[in-house]
C-alpha cells in the first residue's frame, strides 16, 4: 500500500541546484521536500569512494563559477564548504618539448607568454581587461531570472500585467547595462554570438596560447572553437568568482561533493525532508495543475508545487502526462539540441604524470591545475572532425586535473587521482555501441598523453571511464550533455528551455525548472536552483 505525505514544495533531484532552491524555500518558511534518485547527493557534484581510501569526483571537478551570494546567504562555509585555490592554473606541454603555464600571478603568465611572443605578451592583458569588463556588466543577468519579452501567441501563454511589467524592466536593466559596454559593445557581440576561433586569432598569433583558451570554448559543446556560439562558452567559463578571482578555478576541499555535503547541512538546518533513492514514477497532475508526485515504489507525495531540477526532456517526457502539455510546447521541447561529446575519464595513479616538457620527480607546481593536451587550434578542429561523423576522436582534446597535488585528503598517502575531460566523443555512433568501444577509447586517450608523459600507463592503478551514454544513464542527463542542453544562442537567456517559457515556470502550473535547463545554464553555479525558488515564492 502507498504511503501519502504533503509538502508545500517538492523537489525533483539532489544535484546543487536542487538543494539550492530547498534551502532558498525552506528559508521562506515552505515546507520542502528533495527526492534523489541515487544514493549521493549533488546530481554531477558528487565525490564517490571508487576505490578503496579515494576519494574521486566522479563527474563534475573543478568550481568557480558558484555564486558567491549563495556561499554568503546560506552559510555554506559554516558547514564546511573550502574552495582551494590552483596556481597555476593552466598547464600545456608541446610534443617540441616547451610548455606553457598560466595562472594568477599575472607577471609570471607574462613571462611564459613572452616565450613565443611578445607580441601576445604585451596584448594578454588587453585580452583580461576586455573579458573581465565584459563578465561584470554580464553576470548580474546570470542572477535574475530570464524575462519573456517574444510577442508568441496568447495561445501559447498568457502573460499577466504584472509579469509584463517585471519582463519589461529587465529588457530595459539589460538595454541599460549594455550602455555600460561603452566601446566594449562591438566585443560583447562578438562574445555573445560568434566563434571563439577567429576571436583568438585576431588577438593572438602564437597557436598554444589560442589552443589553451580555446578549450574553454569547447567544454560540453558538441561544436569546434570555429563555430559560432562558442566564443559565448568561452565567456561562459571566465565569468564565476568562487575560485578566488574572476575565471580562477579551484577544487572543493575533500572532492566536488563537498559543496553538496554543505548544501545538504544548510538544508537540514532549515527543515528540508532530503530523501535517497527514491525516484520519481511521474509529476501528479490535473486540470493543468500539478498535485505532487509519485514515486515509483508508489509512495504519492502531495505538493502544491514541484520543482524539477533534472534537464526538460526528463521532465516533460518522461514524467508528466502528456494530455496536460500543450502539442506546440512539446513540440518546442523535442526541438532541445542536447549534442553530446563529452566523455569523463578517472585515473589512480601510483605517481604523477612525469612530462616529457617539464621533468619532475613527485608532483610539480604544473600539476596543481589543469593540464592541457591539444596544442594547436587545428589539432582541435581535427578532434571535431571525427566526431560529426560519429566517430571518436582519433587524437582527443585532454583537460587533466589532478586535484590531490592540492588536497592530499582525497588519496591514500603517496598517491594520486587525475580526472581527465575528453573531447570529443560523440553520443551517437555511426558503428557499434560506447558499452563495446569504450574501454578502447580510453586506452587510445591514454596512449595519447604518454607521448607527452611516459610513466602514466604503468602508473595507473583504478579506471573508470564514463562514455557519453553512461553520463546520461548515470546523472540522467539527456544525450550525455552536461549542460542539460546546448548552449548555443538559440537556447539561451530568454530561450532557454523554450521560447516563451524562460522564467522557470511552465504550462504546468506549479511545475518549475530549477536546473541547468533553464536560465542561465549549465556549470556549477547554483543560479539556476536561487532564481527559481525567488519565482516561486513570487507565485505562492
Amino acid at each position: 500500500m502507498s504511503q501519502q505525505k504533503k509538502f508545500d514544495c517538492v523537489v525533483i533531484g539532489g544535484g546543487h541546484n536542487g538543494l539550492v532552491t530547498a534551502a532558498y524555500l525552506a528559508r521562506a518558511g515552505r515546507s520542502v521536500c528533495v527526492l534523489e534518485r541515487r544514493s549521493v547527493l549533488g546530481g554531477c557534484s558528487v565525490t564517490e569512494p571508487l576505490w578503496p581510501g579515494y576519494k574521486v569526483s566522479t563527474a563534475a571537478y573543478v568550481i568557480s563559477l558558484f555564486l558567491p551570494e549563495i556561499i554568503e546567504q546560506l552559510r555554506l562555509k559554516d558547514y564546511g564548504l573550502t574552495i582551494l585555490p590552483r596556481n597555476p592554473s593552466s598547464y600545456t606541454p608541446l610534443p617540441d618539448g616547451r610548455s606553457l603555464l598560466m595562472g594568477p600571478d599575472r607577471q609570471a603568465t607574462l613571462r611564459e607568454i613572452g616565450k613565443f611572443s611578445e607580441r601576445d605578451a604585451e596584448a594578454y592583458p588587453r585580452y583580461e581587461a576586455m573579458l573581465e569588463r565584459v563578465a561584470s556588466v554580464l553576470e548580474p543577468i546570470l542572477s535574475k531570472s530570464a524575462p519573456d519579452p517574444l510577442p508568441l501567441p496568447t495561445q501559447r501563454r498568457k502573460i499577466g500585467v504584472a509579469k509584463r511589467i517585471r519582463d519589461a524592466a529587465r529588457m530595459w536593466d539589460l538595454y541599460r547595462m549594455s550602455a555600460r559596454l561603452g566601446d566594449d559593445l562591438p566585443d560583447a557581440i562578438e562574445l555573445m554570438t560568434a566563434a571563439a576561433r577567429p576571436l583568438l586569432e585576431r588577438w593572438f598569433e602564437t597557436e598554444v596560447l589560442r589552443a589553451t583558451l580555446a578549450t574553454d570554448a569547447i567544454i560540453g559543446a558538441f561544436a569546434p572553437p570555429s563555430s559560432p556560439g562558442t566564443a559565448y562558452v568561452l565567456l561562459h567559463h571566465v565569468m564565476g568568482s568562487a575560485g578566488g578571482a574572476r575565471g580562477i578555478w579551484g577544487y572543493v576541499q575533500g572532492g566536488m561533493g563537498g559543496l553538496a555535503d554543505a548544501l545538504e547541512a544548510a538544508c537540514r538546518d532549515l527543515n528540508v525532508t532530503i530523501e535517497r533513492e527514491a525516484p520519481i514514477e511521474r509529476i501528479l497532475s490535473a486540470a493543468g495543475c500539478v498535485q505532487g508526485v509519485q514515486r515509483t515504489d508508489g509512495t504519492i507525495v502531495e505538493a502544491a508545487a514541484v520543482a524539477s531540477s533534472i534537464d526538460a526532456f526528463q521532465t516533460f517526457r518522461r514524467l508528466c502526462d502528456p494530455q496536460q502539455l500543450p502539442p506546440e510546447f512539446l513540440a518546442a521541447v523535442d526541438r532541445i539540441d542536447y549534442g553530446s561529446a563529452s566523455a569523463k575519464i578517472n585515473l589512480a595513479l601510483a605517481e604523477p604524470p612525469n612530462f616529457l616538457a617539464d621533468p619532475s620527480s613527485g608532483t610539480a607546481s604544473h600539476h596543481r591545475g589543469t593540464m592541457h593536451i591539444g596544442p594547436t587550434l587545428d589539432t582541435i578542429e581535427r578532434a571535431y572532425d571525427d566526431a560529426k561523423y560519429g566517430r571518436p576522436s582519433a587524437e582527443p582534446i585532454l583537460e587533466l586535473t589532478m586535484p590531490s597535488a592540492v588536497d592530499p585528503s582525497i588519496v591514500p598517502a603517496g598517491k594520486h587521482l587525475m580526472s581527465i575531460f575528453v573531447q570529443y566523443a560523440p553520443y551517437r555512433l555511426a558503428e557499434g555501441s560506447w558499452d563495446d568501444v569504450k574501454e578502447s577509447f580510453a586506452d587510445r586517450c591514454i596512449q595519447l598523453l604518454a607521448r607527452y608523459a611516459p610513466n602514466v600507463p604503468a602508473a595507473v592503478e583504478h579506471r573508470q571511464i564514463l562514455s557519453p551514454l553512461d553520463l546520461e544513464r548515470t546523472f540522467g542527463l539527456t544525450g550525455g550533455n552536461i549542460m542539460q542542453g546546448a548552449m548555443g544562442l538559440n537556447q539561451l537567456f530568454f530561450m532557454r528551455p523554450v521560447p516563451g517559457w524562460a522564467d522557470h515556470r511552465t504550462p504546468l502550473r506549479g511545475l518549475y525548472l530549477c536546473g541547468a535547463a533553464s536560465h542561465p545554464g549549465g556549470g556549477v553555479m547554483g543560479a539556476c536552483g536561487r532564481n527559481a525558488a525567488i519565482e516561486i515564492l513570487r507565485d505562492r
